[in-house]
């Protein structure tokens, strides 16, 4: 898909908006027919009227209030000057609790964990399609070499078969339609179970409906990623395209439902929506159910990509290495989520063997985080000053829906669905030993005042007794207000070893809220000696510092506010322009420090996230063959307990030493 494609796709509503919507927002929900009816039914004795007609009502409903009012009508409102998801809910949030940021890491978390569920299901329903033909032939290989090629690709870039996307998913909903169609004209009062009647009727009566609300939630599992893409197509595409897509999925789910009541006798293995397909049909149609798993199964790897981009722009996420394999705006590749993602599939798929069992372990981790979302958009509407009413209204019935859905699968939890919520509590440690102990370093950060330093810079650059260490001095500082910085970088200019340039460059960057903030200010504090550089970035924006810098100053040169020759007399006699020295500072824990024992967890997590974390110097786009690395210890008063004790050299004599020294 290009950026001109994407960008007639969120700015308006058009014929190609709305294709590259439906290959882009709805490849998760749109597979839903594949399993959630299988998931419904399977294990009856029966295929009665109060299951059929029952489970087909709640779909019908889940599909209309959880999809339809919270995401499509409410949710997507909610947007970060046009993204979508947890984290830009988050950035939306006028006041940033430590409870909202719990919340969201639980969202995301549970939402990647999603994210590994999602591929092995989609692929491994549509290929066991393949043993209504050949009853021998074996699905688990095929699934793994389809996974294994599918995150294979992903580092190439994903620009040729995304542009078949839209198409292919236009073939599928299609397909939906007429496959359910051709079975509600057999028997049109199929219709009936609209009425939710039916619904409440098989909540109370049929044994165990309740706990079967768990396979109903699999039908709108997509809705969260759905929210999540909205930065992708815009919300007028994707509320047009969703009226196709779910009348598309409701004929579909429907369609199953009259199969079932003409064929009420259970069969071994059977998937109702391989079976309302016409013999001649199979081979085609197992094909096309391929096409679309794979898909769903790209759209779940990108969103990804895109949640951990996100969260390593707000800080959730350890540093780690981000490529970009097209021009495509937008397109991000991860090699360390990437290859995560594809052990984590096999694991799944090694270990559940069959969609059924995949069934068990799906759903549970999306429904926190729909829980989850809708905690954060409450207290987003509240600060809004959305009437009251409303929000009780919005609470009370979505508090409801989804209460249900998490009790549902928590019978699901022995069965397999213990299995995402570890890998959603895995990823939470991640986040919250990276996130957390951020903040416990910068507690203690120190700033001095900068403007009793002044003069002590103007000196230093004109002191001829000290060896110059560079023609410009770059420091990347975290010193938000203007007269202050770091004690530590003062110590490193001016106490460890005086660092003497021609000018000292302080470069800030802000990660805004807004997604695609991109702008700069510059500060001369001493003119030509001392220079601050505010950038201004949104989370959506790659943190390229270096490229940036380089922009600013040949814009800086071309006003004539600096000249850039070399400091050297030699070098400045040839008009030869000066160098460039970057001093990271890595600040690090020493042993002596006294933290409660919450915070020595937190910190062991933050060590672990650092041993995987890329460094500042390559999370900022540094040139490594300029850049000085140098470890400050972040210092913790600890008081001792008791005073050391001063004694004379005769007294000495008199205290025994142990066998063994500390030498």
């Amino acid at each position: 898909m290009s950026e001109t494609a994407q960008h007639i796709a969120f700015n308006k509503v058009s014929f190609a908006g709305l294709i590259i919507t439906l290959g882009i927002v709805f490849g998760d929900i749109g597979t839903s027919p594949l399993y959630v009816v299988k998931a419904i039914t399977s294990g009856a004795d029966l295929y009665d009227k109060i299951l059929v007609y029952g489970g087909l009502s709640c779909v019908f409903w889940t599909l209309t209030l959880q999809t339809t009012v919270k995401y499509i009508l409410i949710t997507l409102r909610a947007d970060n000057h046009g993204e979508g998801g947890i984290f830009a809910l988050y950035a939306l949030m006028k006041k940033k609790s430590t409870w909202a940021a719990i919340i969201t890491m639980i969202g995301g978390c549970a939402l990647l964990a999603d994210g590994v569920i999602t591929p092995s299901i989609t692929v491994t329903s549509s290929i066991e399609g393949l043993q209504l033909i050949n009853p021998g032939i074996r699905v688990l290989p095929l699934v793994l070499c389809i996974l294994t090629a599918l995150f294979f690709i992903q580092q190439f870039g994903t620009r040729f078969i995304g542009q078949s996307f839209g198409p292919i998913m236009v073939i599928w909903f299609t397909m939906l339609s007429v496959l359910g169609f051709s079975q509600i004209i057999l028997s049109p009062e199929i219709l009936k179970a609209i009425n939710p009647y039916y619904a409440i009727d098989f909540l109370i009566h049929y044994p165990g409906g309740f706990i079967l609300l768990g396979a109903v939630f699999l039908c709108t599992t997509g809705a969260e990623a759905l929210y999540s893409d909205l930065g992708h197509c815009g919300i007028r595409n994707i509320r047009i395209s969703w009226i196709f897509v779910k009348i598309s999925l409701l004929l579909n789910y429907f369609g199953q439902g009259a199969w079932l009541i003409n064929h009420p006798v259970p069969v071994n293995d059977l998937n109702p929506f391989y079976s309302i397909m016409p013999t001649w049909f199979l081979i085609p149609g197992i094909l096309i159910s391929t096409a679309a798993a794979v898909i769903a199964s790209q759209a779940l790897i990108t969103g990804s990509y895109t949640l951990i981009s996100e969260a390593i722009s707000l800080n959730f996420w350890p540093k780690i290495k981000i490529l970009h394999p097209t021009d495509i705006k937008g397109q991000v590749y991860i090699p360390f989520i990437n290859w995560l993602l594809w052990v984590c599939c096999c694991i799944v798929v090694l270990l559940f063997q069959e969609s059924s069992n995949m069934e068990a372990a799906y759903g549970l981790s999306i429904t926190i985080t729909m829980i989850m979302t809708t905690l954060l958009l409450f207290h987003y509407l509240r600060q809004r000053h959305v009437n009251f009413l409303l929000l009780g209204m919005f609470a009370l019935l979505f508090g409801t829906i989804e209460g249900s859905f998490l009790i549902a699968n928590l019978h699901k939890f022995s069965h397999g669905g213990w299995f995402s919520i570890f890998l959603a509590f895995c990823f939470s440690l991640m986040m919250i030993g990276w996130f957390f102990g951020r903040k416990i370093k910068n507690r203690h950060i120190s700033f001095s005042n900068l403007d009793q330093y002044l003069p002590l810079f103007k000196d230093l650059s004109k002191d001829t007794s000290i060896p110059p260490i560079a023609t410009n001095l770059v420091y990347i500082i975290k010193a938000n207000y203007k007269h202050q910085i770091e004690s530590k970088i003062i110590y490193s200019i001016f106490s460890k070893q005086p660092k003497r340039a021609q000018t000292y460059w302080l470069l800030h960057v802000n990660i805004m809220d807004e997604p695609k903030t991109f702008c700069y200010e510059i500060e001369q504090i001493i003119p030509g000696i001392l220079i601050r550089i505010d950038f201004y970035l949104g989370f959506k924006i790659e943190p390229r510092i270096n490229l940036y810098f380089k922009e600013v100053l040949k814009e800086m040169v071309a006003k004539r506010e600096i000249e850039l020759t070399s400091f050297y007399k030699s070098l400045k006699k040839h008009s030869f322009p000066g160098d460039f020295l970057f001093i990271n500072l890595d600040r690090v824990m020493t042993r002596d420090y006294a933290l409660s024992p919450v915070d020595t967890i937190i910190m062991g997590l933050h060590a672990f996230t650092r041993s995987i974390s890329i460094n500042d110097v390559k999370a900022l786009g540094l040139d490594t063959s300029c850049v000085i690395e140098e470890k400050v210890p972040i210092s913790i008063e600890r008081p001792l307990s008791r005073n050391i004790v001063r004694i004379q050299p005769k007294d000495a004599a008199t205290i025994k030493p142990r066998a063994t020294e500390i030498s």
